[in-house]
């Protein structure tokens, strides 16, 4: 959700008077499209297309099965497509079978009836609440459900309180274990009492879980500071100031006549926004404060240009292109009153305009949780490091040194679910080909001993291993890896982290060993105070330390490392945070670590021992969290 951080710099340019040509511009706003058909012969230089953010820019991902039928094919079927589904017209994995989901002294019943699925919550402190499932979030790791309070399981029962809310349900059926867990402890919340329906679904998750105008995204980016929390979201916000992007309004009367447009569609009447202006000291930032008010109020499902992520959630609104097809798309975004350039040196490459396009949902710190890698917080005024854990991968590529580049299409394929065994090669040294194409030096295994001090053909010898270390939590029951790609023995991760990321491989070893192989193989030396904070001293094992000192992300992480290893000295260590740890999701990766240490798979018996170890702690969220 926008927080009106400094996420772009905004400068209007040629608008001596405002409103005035807000409304010339509205007035002449119906220009003709051509439709005709392509010429025969591509002209030399095939022109890009020239806007693909607002609404009438979009055509929907069937008008690209024609000429791309082979990817749509794919991509119709991908996670990601399948990311909000309807549930009448999709395969659902959890059971609607009257089984009952109980957490604490609530409860919940997932029932059939028909073709409709409900969900009835029993809770100790709100009484008894039936809701129809709407909407099926989600479909690689688990799914969620969105609905409306309902009179009873009829068909023609009534809505009870706004019909036009839809509000999140707070179980998710986790696929790996085929279990129940509450909603929201997949992130780093805090405890929670008990069960309740809530928030507001249309008004918080869909902008990144569907395909809307990317003009809707960028009022927060374009308001600046101060504006009005919603859905829209820019990552420049949380990348440093050397890597922001500036929003340039060179045409002040198309944007508000494309603010008026677009509310208008919303519900808002026509000429709404235009109205915010008059009498404003800063009547650009008016209308855009009223746009925002009017998309976080407003915004429905049918308001959609398609449910789920469709072709034109990442390649831009493509009229222009299937008008004509020599008209290229690209992934900057394009409109007629903005110019988007680099705040500060060389203009994005394409290969970060595609990183941009990922983050534009792949760069969440979920929660409130204030902490970071690299040692950062979200407070401001410091300076947010890498997310600990999946859905922050594209903005931590974009802070890494290799984003202008590589594309995250490098590695992975974005119109189908990457294969376990591609990604598996990928963290070995056959995998290493991705990096050696720009590192040509390091091509050859000599080279590569002497760059990585280890055996080029073992696990040591993959880029990977060191340079994106598996040390983020994973929606799978698994570390995923980092992706702001950078080294181990970089100052700001030896004296900022728990664990030292060689941990990943060597948790068996004391802090002070894994140093002085750092010293002795590359010549690195760090503050020993620092040192002395992060893990009371040299002599302490890194994984231990980690666990009785570290913050709850990096305990997570530790906890992981060692039930991998079967590393028995964490164990008691591990057995006190699965019961005392405040943050519900560590005390699971407490868990599992128990279970691994036994030899253990991940069952459902961790989930529903992780939630019942947090009756001693109090409800709401950590003083961790902003």
């Amino acid at each position: 959700m926008n927080t009106a951080g400094p996420s772009a710099r905004l400068r209007f340019t040629g608008a001596p008077a405002l409103v005035g040509v807000v409304i010339a511009a509205l007035t002449s706003s119906n220009g003709c499209r051509s439709t005709g058909a392509p010429a025969a012969t591509a002209p030399a230089k095939a022109p890009a297309v020239t806007s693909n953010m607002l609404r009438d820019d979009y055509v929907g991902s069937a008008a690209c099965a024609p000429c791309h039928g082979d990817v749509y094919k794919v991509w119709s079927n991908s996670p990601m497509h399948r990311m909000t589904r309807l549930p009448e017209q999709t395969e659902i994995r959890a059971p609607f079978d009257a089984r009952t989901f109980q957490f604490k002294n609530d409860s919940a019943r997932l029932e059939q009836v028909g073709a409709t699925r409900f969900v009835r919550l029993h809770s100790a402190t709100s009484g008894e609440h039936l809701y129809r499932v709407t909407k099926v979030i989600g479909g690689r790791y688990r799914e969620d459900f969105a609905g409306q309070e309902v009179a009873s399981t009829a068909p023609d029962a009534p809505v009870l309180g706004d019909p036009h809310a839809e509000l999140i349900l707070p179980t998710s059926y986790v696929f790996q274990t085929g279990a129940f867990r509450l909603k929201g402890y997949s992130v780093m919340v805090g405890e929670r009492p008990g069960m309740r329906a809530g928030g507001v679904w249309n008004q918080t998750c869909i902008f990144c879980h569907n395909t809307v105008p990317y003009f809707d995204d960028v009022w927060g980016a374009l308001h600046g500071p101060g504006g009005p929390g919603y859905q829209g979201e820019v990552v420049d916000r949380l990348l440093p100031a050397s890597r922001r992007l500036d929003y340039t309004v060179i045409n002040s009367g198309q944007l508000l006549a494309a603010l008026d447009r677009e509310t208008a569609v919303l519900g808002a009447g026509q000429g709404a926004a235009t109205r915010a202006a008059q009498g404003a000291a800063d009547p650009a930032r008016a209308v855009l404060r009223r746009a925002m008010l009017e998309a976080r109020g407003r915004f429905q499902p049918s308001h959609f240009v398609e449910v789920g992520i469709g072709c034109e959630a990442c390649h831009g609104g493509g009229r222009q292109h299937v008008d004509d097809p020599h008209r290229v798309p690209t992934f900057a975004p394009r409109a007629a009153f903005l110019d988007v350039r680099a705040a500060s040196g060389p203009p994005p490459t394409e290969a970060e305009w595609q990183n941009r396009t990922c983050a534009r949902c792949h760069q969440v710190l979920f929660s409130r949780y204030g902490r970071t890698w690299e040692g950062g917080s979200r407070r401001p005024p410091e300076q947010a490091g890498g997310s600990h854990i999946t859905s922050g991968e594209a903005r931590d590529f974009l802070l890494g040194g290799c984003a202008r580049a590589m594309s995250c299409a490098t590695c992975h394929d974005p119109h189908r679910e990457d294969s376990r065994e591609h990604l598996a090669q990928l963290a070995t040294p056959a995998g290493n080909g991705v990096c050696t194409g720009c590192h040509r030096e390091l091509g050859t295994p000599a080279a590569l001993q002497r760059h990585a001090h280890h055996d080029p053909a073992g696990a040591g010898g993959s880029c990977v291993a060191c340079h994106m270390p598996r040390k983020n939590m994973g929606l799978g029951y698994a570390l995923t890896r980092y992706h702001r790609i950078g080294s181990p023995t970089d100052k700001a991760r030896v004296e900022g982290d728990r664990p030292l990321e060689c941990a990943v491989c060597h948790g068996d070893k004391t802090v002070g060993a894994l140093l002085d192989d750092m010293a002795r193989l590359w010549g690195k030396s760090y503050d020993a105070a620092a040192i002395e904070r992060l893990y009371g001293g040299r002599e302490q094992n890194v994984l231990v330390a980690t666990i009785t000192r570290g913050y709850a992300h990096e305990q997570a992480t530790a906890m992981a490392l060692a039930g991998e290893r079967r590393f028995q000295p964490a164990a008691a260590a591990i057995a006190h945070e699965m019961t005392g740890n405040a943050y519900p999701l560590v005390r699971l990766w407490a868990g599992m670590a128990q279970q691994a240490l036994a030899g253990r798979l991940p069952s459902a018996d961790v989930e529903q021992a992780a939630a019942a170890a947090g009756a001693g702690h109090a409800g709401g969220d950590s003083d961790d969290e902003d």
